[in-house]
């Protein structure tokens, strides 16, 4: 009789004193002589800040030129190339929600975007403690994703999530801080901060003081684990320790990296508040270290659902490792001129770059019969358009990921078709049920077939 059981089940964890470590999918883990591994889906949410390079009389480096058929991309999605054939572009979408009324007038609509970009919900213009948007579509997946994992998702940041009070127009900082919410009334915040991001996927639990104080040790999380790993080694093929010990090595190079930046920073001498420690200086290393370290997460299926913020609206970063010195904020207000139009261009399709080195790590991760890319879906885009008008139409938004041949395509919806429809087809993607969210009125059709 042939034994259909799992030799390791798929939730095992390398353990030691105060630290577990999840384990990427492993032959050991697969029924034997299955047709094919489980398939644990994930869904991720990159939010561009302050809009994209586009004005609408003709100057436009987002939106693919044909309709249809993906011939050619755009100059922002240009790095997104070697999986063109993944990746639909959606036009048309609008967050009117967000737009002007008779009680606020023309005022927050950076605030406004962002807390409507996933919630489909006009956020409560208030400057105190009586915040309110909606639940956003990264928590409904949540709610089913994440029952089998350990973090039902992961909230993450470039900019410090410490400003408060009024940020724009009245309305509250909370608002710019974060894209999620579990309830209309509790926004969750993101994080920032690389190492905390770590210890939050790896670490054991403990106090702060205990986490920071183990942090300060010499030793490896992967040394805690070491007599677990040897005992679980005995009973691996060579494939599985192959891709065990290549998933340890990239714990410990994540762990490496971090602890470099950790003693730069203390050797400069600068304020906390500037140069916290764990988080790197430039830019592209600490979007870099971001996305790996939501690589970790997937692989371990530590989380399967994740949002990640390349800033927060208003800001003024500036980006001199590619020659821009003017802030973020500044030089999305390009004053329909083709020059910073075209200078602006330059930082998305930075953005772009980056996000397309992520999705090279996840399609060369081996899961199963597939790769984590083919068990990965991504909403990327902004929640503004053209930013020189705070525009809420022709949203600039993308899908990407799952397997070969699910993409390839520019659909055009009808003009002012909301956001929140595009927000409910993902969510059908990854099988978790939803009619509605915020002011969704039904589904966007992706394909000539008309299916999902």
């Amino acid at each position: 009789m042939i034994d259909m059981k799992r030799a390791l089940p798929r939730r095992t964890f390398l353990k030691g004193a105060g630290a577990a470590i999840g384990l990427p999918l492993l032959d050991a883990m697969v029924p034997a002589f299955a047709a094919e591994a489980p398939k644990a889906k994930r869904l991720g949410f990159v939010y561009l800040p302050n809009g994209v390079a586009k004005n609408f009389t003709g100057i436009d480096y987002w939106t693919p030129k044909n309709v249809g058929k993906l011939s050619e991309l755009s100059t922002i999605l240009a790095p997104l190339a070697p999986y063109r054939d993944r990746l639909t572009v959606i036009s048309g979408l609008a967050a009117r929600v967000a737009e002007a009324n008779a009680e606020d007038g023309a005022t927050g609509d950076h605030t406004k975007a962002t807390a409507a970009w996933l919630t489909g919900v006009r956020c409560r213009r208030t400057e105190g403690a009586d915040i309110e948007a909606g639940i956003s579509a990264d928590q409904i997946a949540a709610s089913v994703l994440g029952l089998e994992t350990a973090l039902p998702s992961l909230e993450l940041s470039i900019d410090l999530s410490v400003l408060a009070g009024m940020c724009d127009s009245a309305y509250s900082c909370v608002y710019l801080n974060t894209l999620s919410w579990s309830t209309p009334t509790t926004p969750l915040p993101s994080e920032n901060n690389p190492r905390v991001v770590f210890e939050r996927l790896f670490g054991n639990g403990g106090t702060n003081e205990q986490r920071a104080a183990q942090a300060r040790q010499d030793r490896s999380i992967l040394d805690f684990v070491g007599a677990d790993f040897a005992r679980l080694t005995r009973d691996l093929g060579p494939a599985d320790r192959v891709q065990v010990d290549e998933y340890l090595s990239a714990v410990r190079e994540v762990e490496r990296r971090i602890e470099t930046v950790e003693r730069l920073g203390a050797d400069a001498g600068l304020p906390a508040l500037e140069r916290p420690s764990g988080i790197p200086e430039v830019f592209g290393d600490r979007v870099k270290l971001m996305y790996e370290l939501q690589w970790l997460a997937f692989q371990a299926d530590v989380t399967r659902v994740v949002t990640f913020m390349l800033g927060r609206e208003l800001n003024f970063r500036t980006y001199p490792e590619i020659g821009l010195t003017q802030g973020h904020h500044t030089m999305s207000h390009h004053m329909e001129r083709p020059d910073m139009i075209e200078r602006y261009a330059k930082l998305n399709t930075y953005q772009t770059d980056l996000f397309a080195s992520f999705l090279n790590k996840l399609a060369s991760t081996p899961e199963g019969n597939g790769t984590l890319l083919d068990q990965s879906l991504f909403l990327y885009g902004a929640a503004l358009s053209n930013p020189n008008l705070h525009a809420h139409f022709d949203l600039p938004v993308a899908l990407i990921g799952g397997p070969a041949g699910s993409g390839g395509r520019h659909t055009l919806v009808p003009s002012n078709t909301p956001m929140s429809n595009l927000l409910v087809t993902l969510l059908d993607r990854v099988d978790v049920p939803v009619e509605r969210i915020g002011d969704s009125t039904g589904r966007v059709e992706l394909d000539p077939s008309g299916s999902v």
